[in-house]
């Protein structure tokens, strides 16, 4: 196959931008920009898992045990809701917001999507974890959500100190990472990323 053939066949996979960073740190909202700004279909593997969990499969309370203990879901599982939302829409390109949260989701990528989408890059949501928890305590008044109590989210901290970090040094040691300081609020902080994304 000649060079020219591979990279038309490369250019036709749907195009990958992962989103990271702490709970808390804006990602969700700024997804919604980026949707409306760049025409992106985003997906959060969080929604995915609990929309699973709720949808009474065999996989649903398996799911529910590791969200509330601020665990990280099988990478065999998240990757499996990933793939198939992303081939209800082929050629297209995606945010996928929470995912790859640790080496064994990074490896069930790798695994699984290789030859199947192409990751373009990481957009990091870098914001101290005090700010985001008060966010999130906020945010628990009127979220109706299992994790979002305090005890939950140094949990989740945790869990993205030890875990989540790691792969965005992967991507960084790629020069794959890009950063947003996700301090501001909200306007501010779509200001400075649609800044980002115009320049890459």
């Amino acid at each position: 196959m000649s060079g020219t053939n591979i990279s038309n066949a490369a250019s036709s996979l749907p195009k990958v931008l992962f989103v990271l960073g702490g709970p808390g740190a804006g990602k969700g909202t700024q997804c919604n920009n980026l949707v409306k700004d760049f025409n992106y279909i985003h997906l959060s593997a969080g929604d995915l898992l609990r929309a699973e969990r709720n949808s009474g499969s065999a996989d649903g309370e398996m799911i529910n045990e590791y969200i509330r203990n601020g665990k990280i879901v099988a990478a065999e599982v998240t990757v499996r809701l990933l793939e198939k939302a992303i081939n209800l829409h082929p050629n297209r390109k995606f945010l996928i917001d929470g995912f790859p949260r640790n080496d064994d989701n990074l490896q069930g990528w790798v695994s699984y999507m290789t030859g199947k989408a192409v990751v373009e890059g990481v957009l990091f949501f870098d914001c101290p974890e005090e700010v985001c928890v008060q966010r999130i305590l906020e945010r628990a008044k009127t979220s109706g959500r299992v994790d979002d109590n305090e005890e939950s989210i140094r949990k989740r901290f945790q869990t993205y100190y030890h875990e989540t970090m790691p792969v965005i040094d992967y991507y960084k040691n790629k020069n794959l990472v890009r950063t947003v300081n996700a301090i501001p609020d909200a306007e501010e902080v779509h200001v400075n990323v649609k800044k980002i994304m115009e320049e890459t």
